[in-house]
């Protein structure tokens, strides 16, 4: 499903001696299916700007558009009933959010909420159960019976049942070990490509903006700074670095190798496979200065 955002503008607390600006002439465009990462520093605009990929939060000026959905400053929105269960939003620890007496209930509630007949609710939970990597005998245990890790793919598999056309994650894998983060992340990707839907990722670690994403935005003090594919956007580390940002840990020993040679590989490397390629292209003088 399409997104576009259009000149968006948010201030908190308008009108009053309090009002902030946190976001201002944002401008993107993302195509149905593709998998965005969104990254900058904090306090650079990120939250606030997925937050409106669902309607819990309008723009103060500007338009968003959802699919055959338009949140528009200033109107009324009759249909973010609609929009809401066709955007579905894994935030921090989503652990947090579980608070049905079983697992089954808890993922049933989503879609039973938009309507669903319980019956039909339960086939998708079970699906759903399954998609995340557990078995169905946990639908009847109790979620606060469960590891954390069991925990939070139990509630990643509640906003899974709504089937929604886009699922946006807001750092998903906050305090995870780097094993539970990376089997999460995949699981996630997993689903993007098998279900060809629209995935928006909000995340600090550049390490999965560059394994996962199609295209990343860097916001920065409110507005998009920079967008383009991980490897362009990695391309300027010393730009990233101005803007208090990082670089994958592939492309900083890159660049170390880099130094340390004084030559330059071919492109930058977003994975260890690549750079062991270019690497050995490097030792056996393939690579030019």
């Amino acid at each position: 499903m399409q997104i576009n955002l259009n000149n968006v503008e948010h201030r908190y607390q308008k009108d009053t001696p309090f009002e902030r600006v946190a976001l201002r002439e944002v401008n993107i465009d993302i195509p149905s299916g593709t998998y965005l990462a969104i990254i900058g520093h904090t306090g650079s605009g990120k939250s606030t700007l997925l937050q409106h990929l669902n309607g819990l939060l309008k723009p103060t000026k500007g338009s968003v558009q959802i699919g055959e959905n338009t949140i528009q400053a200033g109107k009324k929105d009759k249909n973010l009933r609609a929009v809401r269960k066709k955007v579905g939003i894994v935030f921090q620890f989503p652990e947090h959010q579980l608070f049905e007496e079983t697992v089954l209930k808890d993922i049933c509630f989503g879609p039973m909420n938009f309507g669903i007949p319980e019956e039909e609710a339960v086939t998708l939970a079970k699906e759903a159960i399954r998609k995340v990597g557990l078995s169905e005998q946990i639908l009847d245990k109790s979620p606060f019976d469960l590891s954390g890790g069991q925990m939070r793919r139990v509630a990643i598999a509640g906003v899974l049942a709504m089937k929604p056309e886009v699922i946006v994650l807001d750092e998903p894998t906050a305090g995870l070990d780097p094993r539970g983060r990376m089997e999460i992340m995949d699981l996630f990707y997993e689903i993007h490509k098998e279900a060809g839907i629209s995935t928006i990722l909000v995340t600090h670690s550049m390490e999965d903006a560059a394994r996962y994403a199609d295209e990343i935005v860097i916001m920065h003090q409110g507005t998009v700074y920079e967008k383009g594919s991980p490897r362009e956007i990695f391309s300027k580390s010393d730009e990233l670095v101005t803007l208090g940002l990082d670089v994958p840990n592939t492309v900083r020993m890159q660049l170390m190798i880099e130094n340390q040679c004084g030559r330059k590989l071919g492109q930058i490397c977003l994975t260890m496979d690549e750079l062991a390629c270019q690497i050995e292209s490097l030792l056996e003088g393939g690579v030019s200065k």
